[in-house]
């Protein structure tokens, strides 16, 4: 369970705690902070210096920092629902549930998952590039009169675990939707790019709800709160556009490694077109937990309280391309979340229809008049 009060500062630090106390029937308690609506930023470069929680031989510990689209607030399912992970502009089938036409086709997205099932269980792009003229959509529209595909994106400056050998690592990702057959995007040397000899491609590609693009790297085991305590610098740089886009990630103070939006290309088997590095104005999120969806928890060896401590972020930008806030002109988000206030508070609201709402007409199925 997530907590406020898990959240503190001390000598001019943050520090995220996880606690084996019961809370909400639930016998852990752990904490989030986000900037959701209140600092976003587009492109840039991204910086975080911390020191990880627990030991970083002892499995079971969940940290990461994190960022977000600001159309969608962490946690608060229905302001997610049709929105994450997309991060698309084009009006194909890939704006659609499933990424399928109502006849299930293409083949390709019908039986392009796991074992031969599904590709994908998205509901389909709420606000897609498809939107119908006179529908709910936060704009903007392009010089032909058409939406912009709009989403809640995600970059990860890192999700960190400790492998069964009894290594830390980290994760830095981005997910993507809709997906490529197999979740197998286009990770060419060309368009993943390694610049740390610790970082390779992660194993894991993604499954029905998201197509990640994932390297992942061994870290310094002293930068652990019980291991030796030191803090470490971890981050991303970002640029959006194609075809120049890319996030090339930071770790130790270094860049560990690259993606180019190029590598984000069309599918022909899934008929979808270019994903797009994302242009939407983003929010930070920091939060300490653990699950076993994440991998062991070795709860015999693990110490509580463990603290996740943060001793500074900083974003730096152009000067000639100075980018921040949270309903900045050309991806507005205010007055769409004025729409819909209970959305982004009542957190027990899980998808868009529990809400009441039904998701915008989409031309390719639902005629536009």
């Amino acid at each position: 369970w997530y907590d406020p009060e898990q959240l503190t500062t001390k000598d001019g630090k943050l520090i995220v705690t996880l606690s084996n106390e019961a809370n909400h029937g639930l016998q852990y308690k752990g904490g989030m902070m986000q900037t959701w609506n209140k600092f976003c930023f587009t492109g840039g470069l991204l910086e975080v210096s911390t020191m990880l929680p627990g030991a970083s031989d002892v499995q079971g510990l969940w940290p990461a920092v994190w960022t977000m689209g600001n159309l969608g607030r962490a946690g608060f399912g229905a302001s997610l629902d049709g929105m994450w992970p997309y991060s698309y502009d084009t009006c194909d089938v890939g704006t659609l549930p499933n990424q399928t036409w109502p006849d299930g086709t293409p083949e390709a997205a019908a039986t392009g998952g796991y074992n031969d099932g599904a590709l994908s269980y998205l509901p389909g792009q709420r606000l897609s590039a498809c939107t119908c003229t006179g529908e709910i959509h936060p704009g903007p529209t392009t010089s032909n009169g058409s939406f912009v595909g709009r989403s809640a994106p995600e970059i990860d400056v890192f999700e960190a675990q400790v492998g069964a050998n009894g290594i830390a690592h980290v994760s830095q990702s981005a997910q993507f939707a809709p997906y490529n057959h197999a979740y197998k995007w286009d990770n060419s040397t060309e368009t993943a790019i390694f610049h740390s000899s610790k970082f390779e491609l992660n194993s894991y590609r993604g499954g029905q709800y998201q197509m990640t693009t994932s390297g992942i790297g061994v870290v310094d085991q002293s930068c652990y709160e019980l291991s030796g305590g030191c803090y470490s610098v971890y981050g991303f740089e970002y640029k959006t556009g194609v075809p120049d886009g890319f996030i090339t990630w930071i770790s130790e103070g270094a860049a560990s490694w690259t993606v180019k939006v190029t590598g984000l290309g069309s599918d022909d088997a899934t008929k979808i077109g270019q994903r797009i590095i994302p242009p939407e104005p983003m929010y930070l999120i920091i939060n300490l937990g653990m699950s076993e969806n994440f991998g062991d928890v070795d709860l015999d060896r693990l110490v509580f309280p463990t603290h996740l401590e943060i001793d500074w972020i900083r974003v730096y930008q152009p000067k000639d391309n100075i980018n921040v806030g949270c309903d900045p002109e050309g991806f507005p988000t205010s007055s769409y979340i004025d729409m819909f206030p209970e959305v982004y508070t009542n957190a027990n609201l899980t998808t868009w229809k529990q809400y009441g709402q039904t998701f915008p007409r989409n031309r390719l199925v639902d005629g536009c008049t």
